[in-house]
């Protein structure tokens, strides 16, 4: 391959980078899908912000940042986020600028937030990858809940009641995993990310442009 012609890849890859997004319902998973998916891949995560208090080994600036009501709130009024929604009490957001500054350095970035945020991030940006991840059971789904240790019984009972009404939404997903088994839930995920880099994003008359100035 000549290097003009490689250029013209080069291009066309940057071009598109994509954000993509996983949620579902509390317990399914989500981010432990991440911390392997940023293992395995050159994937960057796009940090979510919270008002909610830091959970046994989570790191400020790593798993979340931890702010408080007034800084959220100062955020918003600022435009700072992508997406932000209200979960069982607490505030979740996605901060803008960091997301922008990798998608325009061709990096593909991917976000870990709630079926509320995912909704609204779609109404914006519906060329994202939106991945539903989806517990093999409500029985697991328990298990997981109570396995955290963070987690009243009435909450845990809170949780599985609004998994119910959560899973309503999945039709306006582009994709569904089941995280039953968690390496091949990383696998499958991993496989939706490399097949939307193949998908045509170019017209063909952009494309034949392109090929005739490379030549």
């Amino acid at each position: 391959m000549t290097k003009c012609r490689r250029r013209a890849f080069d291009e066309f890859k940057h071009e598109t980078c994509r954000k993509t997004f996983l949620s579902g319902p509390s317990g399914a998973g989500k981010g432990t899908i991440c911390k392997e998916l940023l293992a395995q891949t050159d994937l960057q995560l796009s940090v979510s912000m919270t008002t909610r208090a830091p959970r046994e080994g989570e790191i400020h600036g790593v798993h979340y940042y931890f702010v408080d009501e007034e800084e959220f709130l100062d955020r918003i009024s600022k435009d700072g986020f992508l997406e932000h929604a209200e979960v069982y009490g607490r505030r979740y957001g996605t901060p803008k600028e960091p997301v922008i500054q990798k998608l325009e350095q061709g990096i593909d970035v991917i976000l870990e937030i709630d079926i509320q945020g995912a909704l609204k991030v779609k109404e914006n940006y519906p060329d994202g990858v939106f991945i539903f991840i989806l517990p093999p059971s409500m029985a697991e789904l328990r298990k997981r809940l109570t396995g955290r240790g963070t987690e009243t019984a009435e909450a845990i009972e809170m949780r599985l009641g609004e998994t119910l009404k959560e899973l309503s939404f999945i039709e306006k997903y582009d994709y569904c995993v089941v995280n039953g088994e968690l390496d091949e839930a990383v696998s499958r995920v991993k496989s939706i990310v490399i097949a939307e880099h193949s998908k045509v994003t170019i017209t063909a008359e952009e494309l034949v442009k392109r090929y005739k100035e490379e030549e």
